[in-house]
């Protein structure tokens, strides 16, 4: 994407907020961001929510929000696709298409998406197993798009503790499997802001190349997963202890 590649000796650091709330908040996460070490920013402008009566994002007025703060930061932009009808509008804007866990196995979408000329990150549905998510990528480089990354957020098990289980166990596995590179997103895969950085921590000994983490101004006041963003300071501290892991298995984090 541009000169950011996943699957090299760097690890990316994607970050950003859940949703694009207002031109404020995205400008001081994007700056912070930069400032820490990330390469993209992240922010949904369509929101996929669970409820009907949740915020379901600021749509193409998010989409310029977050495009306006990555330019003037430097850093690329990934955004959500929630239907065929979305993905030229935020291709427009956006430098990687996201396929959120909800719609993984919606065929029509990932076949669309193959056609586009953005790159792709592909999340695993919470209930989906490795083949079913490999298999799902298949569609999206039978299309034609060959720049495609899998996002491993966590599954959904017997356990309680987390919002779902996040098995760093298949980051080495997809690797044995495909050529695609892997990233972990330790926020919804633990839902709980203080376990966020020992889990990216991890997921890099383990060996992804990105991480895709949420990261808000004020998390006690975002407009949705609030509870498992991270504040600038506590990104910034996660950063610098990611740095250190990255070191130690001979790869790197951005400038740090």
């Amino acid at each position: 994407i541009g000169d950011v590649r996943f699957g090299g000796d760097e690890v990316i650091v994607i970050a950003g907020p859940c949703s694009a709330e207002s031109e404020e908040q995205v400008e001081a996460a994007a700056a912070a961001l930069s400032k820490a070490g990330a390469k993209m920013l992240r922010g949904g402008a369509f929101k996929p929510r669970s409820s009907p009566y949740s915020f379901q994002g600021l749509g193409e007025k998010g989409l310029k929000i977050l495009r306006g703060a990555a330019d003037r930061h430097n850093l690329k932009l990934v955004s959500e696709v929630m239907d065929i009808g979305q993905i030229e509008l935020v291709a427009r804007y956006a430098d990687m298409l996201q396929v959120g866990a909800r719609n993984m196995q919606n065929y029509r979408l990932l076949e669309a998406v193959g056609k586009s000329p953005r790159a792709v990150l592909l999340k695993r549905g919470p209930s989906a197993t490795i083949d079913e998510w490999l298999l799902a990528a298949e569609y999206i480089l039978d299309g034609g798009n060959s720049n495609v990354m899998l996002c491993e957020r966590g599954i959904r098990t017997f356990e309680s503790h987390t919002r779902f289980t996040l098995p760093l166990a298949s980051v080495a596995y997809v690797q044995q499997r495909t050529h695609l590179p892997v990233v972990i997103d330790p926020s919804h895969g633990t839902g709980h802001t203080y376990l966020v950085p020992s889990m990216a921590r991890a997921a890099i000994a383990a060996g992804a190349d990105g991480l895709i983490v949420e990261v808000h101004p004020k998390p006690e006041q975002a407009m949705s997963d609030g509870y498992q963003s991270l504040n600038f300071e506590q990104f910034a501290e996660m950063m610098a202890g990611c740095a250190k892991i990255a070191g130690a298995v001979e790869r790197k984090l951005g400038d740090l």
